[in-house]
């Protein structure tokens, strides 16, 4: 998994930041392999990356009933338990925030959303589950860019809480 040399301009914001705090991590770049729609859903991501869906996750922003903004972070091919998602923020409710509203709030589109590099910080929570991995995958700020990094590294730009997050697997 050597970091391939690109050129500067082949660089998302995501890992510019990165760059500037001298932090490790690996990227990947997917192109799409027959549409755009292809590489903005996380399981396909995973799948053209030859990673286990478990081991990538999507960043979903959603607004409590306060009107305060959180991001919380899956697994890709998991859903969000919204109940579960409002208790770890302290919410008596939240839902997801419009898809037209995304771009405006984080500076980010969807299938592209990174956790890293929003026009504002928000209380971010990762799932429990991202624990049980040395690295976590995640998007690099930009549909078919991603990042790979351990959590503490995730930490050092992003102030994160875990939790478990996501609907129980039967």
């Amino acid at each position: 998994m050597g970091k391939k040399k690109q050129k500067n301009n082949d660089k998302t914001n995501v890992m510019r930041i990165l760059d500037q705090h001298h932090l490790v991590y690996e990227h990947y770049q997917v192109s799409p392999t027959t549409d755009l729609a292809d590489i903005t859903n996380g399981v396909t991501m995973a799948r053209l990356m030859n990673q286990n869906p478990d081991h990538v996750f999507k960043t979903l922003v959603t607004i409590g009933k306060s009107k305060q903004h959180y991001v919380f972070m899956i697994p890709v091919a998991a859903e969000l338990d919204l109940k579960k998602a409002a208790t770890a923020v302290g919410e008596k409710s939240i839902a997801m925030i419009k898809a037209k509203e995304l771009e405006p709030l984080t500076g980010y589109v969807h299938g592209g959303c990174s956790p890293i590099g929003m026009k504002k910080i928000f209380e971010t929570v990762i799932d429990e589950t991202a624990e049980l991995y040395d690295t976590i995958i995640f998007s690099a700020g930009k549909v078919g860019y991603q990042v790979e990094m351990s959590l503490d590294t995730l930490k050092q730009v992003v102030p994160v809480k875990m939790n478990n997050l996501t609907f129980e697997q039967l």
